[in-house]
């Protein structure tokens, strides 16, 4: 059995091509059952009624409120079932997938797991308008660095005035944050750069200002709300967004629950430095990428290449490993 890492993914990778991804089995399994009781809770609608829509609805499908506990959901659902097909050495998952990977990796039940996901979606929902985000590329075609693109990023956030702000490293390009202003500042001061049919800066549809000292107010509610969740040590051992590690032996549990409802909402969150700690200090066969979607293949391949995993340098390093009978990535969804 292979030994595997289990890296969530965050918003963005609930998306049209998604529709569906609870049909099937997977419609009547408890956790889903579940879900959509939870929901009801809320006042809010099934989430199995969202994912069998006939169209795909930006407006409503990529609502906070709506696409982060779909995402939770489908996530939970896969790293069940990497669960029986691999030795899972880690977990960790990319800002909301740090919520999937405290459930996932036993530190939360799968109740309480959506109880955080689907309130601090509500939280950002509410205090969205506040600002947004913004992805920039800082990698080239092939992977590799860029630096050039990683000094624009540092002239435009260092002449924002504190109106923008890093927000995800994610390795081969980061998600920068800000306030309207600092948005309209970021769009305006960084370099065009055109990647496929893509054009970057690229603002992220219904995102905030996440991961910046702009959504105090958020961790702030968030710790009177959600302190009633039953956090504990994990049962496998949790990667976070500084790249540092809670395990099963050795976990504090404040520490977690000050983590996650502080730093991990109001300071840069570094998937990157978690994605290199799962390799350097677990060494998995595998990173397995739950759906929905793949939004973290080549987020995850740029990181390898970044590092030099494996001697892979580059793009063209990537696909022949990934084309080899010893793939590095495994995605659970296209």
């Amino acid at each position: 059995m292979s030994r595997a890492a289990i890296l969530c993914p965050g918003r963005g990778s609930y998306t049209e091509r998604s529709l569906g991804s609870l049909a099937g089995e997977l419609r009547g399994h408890p956790w889903t059952v579940r879900a959509d009781e939870l929901r009801a809770e809320y006042g809010l609608l099934a989430l199995t009624h969202l994912d069998e829509a006939g169209r795909f609805s930006s407006e409503t499908h990529l609502k906070p409120a709506n696409v982060s506990p779909l995402i939770y959901l489908i996530s939970m659902l896969d790293a069940e079932r990497a669960r029986a097909d691999h030795e899972i050495v880690c977990i960790g998952g990319n800002s909301l997938g740090w919520y999937t990977a405290l459930a996932a990796g036993g530190a939360l039940s799968f109740d309480d797991g959506f109880r955080l996901v689907q309130e601090m979606s509500l939280l950002q929902q509410e205090l969205a308008s506040i600002g947004g985000q913004v992805l920039y590329p800082l990698v080239g075609e092939d992977w590799t660095a860029a630096p050039s693109q990683r000094e624009s990023v540092r002239a435009a956030l260092e002449s924002s005035g504190d109106e923008a702000f890093p927000s995800i490293e994610l390795g081969g390009s980061a998600a920068l944050a800000g306030s309207e202003a600092g948005i309209a500042h970021l769009l305006r001061s960084l370099p065009p750069v055109k990647r496929g049919a893509i054009s970057y800066p690229l603002r992220l549809l219904q995102h905030g200002p996440y991961h910046t000292p702009l959504v105090a107010e958020v961790a702030r509610r968030a710790r009177e709300q959600l302190t009633r969740l039953d956090f504990r040590a994990p049962t496998t051992t949790l990667i976070d967004g500084r790249g540092a590690r809670f395990t099963p032996w050795s976990t504090d549990v404040a520490a977690l629950v000050n983590y996650t409802l502080g730093a991990q909402i109001v300071e840069p969150f570094s998937f990157r430095a978690s994605v290199v700690t799962a390799l350097h200090e677990h060494g998995p066969d595998l990173l397995v990428l739950p759906g929905p979607g793949n939004t973290l293949g080549g987020v995850c391949g740029q990181i390898l290449a970044l590092d030099g995993w494996r001697g892979i340098k580059n793009k063209a390093d990537f696909e022949r490993a990934q084309a080899s009978d010893r793939p590095v990535i495994l995605s659970m969804r296209r």
